[in-house]
């Protein structure tokens, strides 16, 4: 375990608010290559995921953890922000499991005195208890499975905060829930979540997208469980029967009212930021466009719920969790602050005209900042 060696393009990055630590692991014993970094402690322990992906890097896993400060920090939460991140290029899982064992047992001096694990890309329940095991201890990951006391992921916490944040930015710009055509980018835990919340609203899905392909219903009428059952065997949700099949990138071009994203970083990017029609964006995903992207399409009137208001869900699930609370006041409580901060930002960002992302930034540096004061007298 070692001090990282980051590029100056990272370091130009840093600033008051951190980031506090920064570890590059490596285990010789499996292989296993990973990241560690602490962002900023006012609030709190640290807190994030661990993203397990082939291309994971030192600055991904830095611009997640400062985005998990604000996060935290605008969801008023006691947390810091944090986030690790496990080189995986696929493998059994026995070989999955000894490098989570591995990950956390290099940083078990750290958890969950500095940092608390969570789920995010390619982990899940399981891998949260692997790392409770690992440690011998509860608390040193959240989204953990039920039946070792946790709430897990699964639940669908993350999904559901993106629904109540999508169903205010439509009321706060004035779009009928029912009437409004909706696109969701990803179908795993949060995009399926979503879908699932924001029918329930009445909402109608017109357009669904994975990483094989696009389904398209032109008048929606997607149907739940037949989706699920499609990627219960494997198949692409583009497979979905009379919808018409695109290429996954073709969702970004659709005639959509509502945009959810709901996959990994940079999807919206320099080779497609054009052929975007959406009127609102939800990030349902962390740092799906970066924000001169987002600049950009706040200039042409398009209106995004940045993603450390939309998919908070899952960190106040894992507060939740860390605090002993039941599902059922889980969801309440993910639902009060995510009406909160949605409201807060997206009605001050209409009101006067301003980036959503910095009316959101003001509010959680703020709280950052006086509780950084408070920590230094």
């Amino acid at each position: 375990m070692d001090i990282c060696d980051f590029s100056d393009k990272i370091e130009s990055m840093f600033n008051e608010f951190g980031p506090e630590l920064l570890i590059n692991i490596y285990d010789p014993r499996t292989g296993m290559r990973g990241f560690l970094v602490i962002d900023n402690t006012a609030l709190g322990i640290g807190k994030g995921g661990i993203r397990m992906t082939p291309n994971v890097s030192a600055e991904e896993v830095f611009r997640l953890a400062r985005t998990m400060t604000w996060k935290n920090s605008l969801a008023g939460i006691p947390f810091g922000g944090a986030k690790g991140g496990i080189v995986w290029t696929g493998g059994s899982d026995s070989l999955k499991k000894k490098y989570v064992r591995a990950f956390a047992k290099n940083i078990g001096d750290l958890i969950p005195k500095k940092y608390i694990a969570g789920p995010d890309v390619n982990s899940g329940e399981r891998e949260m208890q692997w790392i409770a095991e690992a440690l011998k201890n509860k608390k040193a990951s959240t989204g953990k499975p039920s039946k070792i006391g946790g709430l897990p992921h699964e639940l669908g916490s993350t999904g559901f905060g993106v629904a109540e944040s999508t169903k205010i930015a439509l009321e706060l710009s004035r779009i009928d829930i029912k009437k409004a055509r909706i696109g969701i980018e990803g179908f795993g835990n949060v995009g399926s979540f979503a879908f699932k919340f924001l029918t329930e609203a009445g909402a109608n899905i017109v357009a669904v997208s994975d990483s094989r392909g696009t389904a398209y219903l032109e008048n929606g009428g997607f149907e739940l469980q037949k989706l699920i059952s499609l990627k219960k065997h494997k198949k692409s949700v583009s497979d979905y029967q009379k919808a018409d099949k695109f290429e996954k990138e073709a969702i970004f071009a659709l005639p959509l009212d509502v945009l959810i994203l709901a996959t990994v970083t940079d999807v919206i990017n320099e080779s497609n930021k054009n052929s975007v029609k959406a009127k609102i964006i939800v990030e349902g995903s962390n740092i799906p466009i970066s924000e001169k992207i987002e600049t950009e399409f706040f200039k042409k009137g398009i209106l995004i719920v940045p993603d450390f208001v939309a998919n908070a869900g899952g960190v106040i699930s894992s507060y939740a969790e860390y605090m002993g609370y039941s599902p059922k006041k889980m969801f309440s409580i993910v639902k009060e602050k995510i009406n909160q901060s949605s409201r807060a930002v997206l009605s001050e960002s209409l009101k006067k005209n301003k980036n959503p992302r910095e009316v959101g930034m003001k509010i959680a540096r703020g709280k950052v900042l006086k509780a950084m004061s408070r920590k230094n007298q």
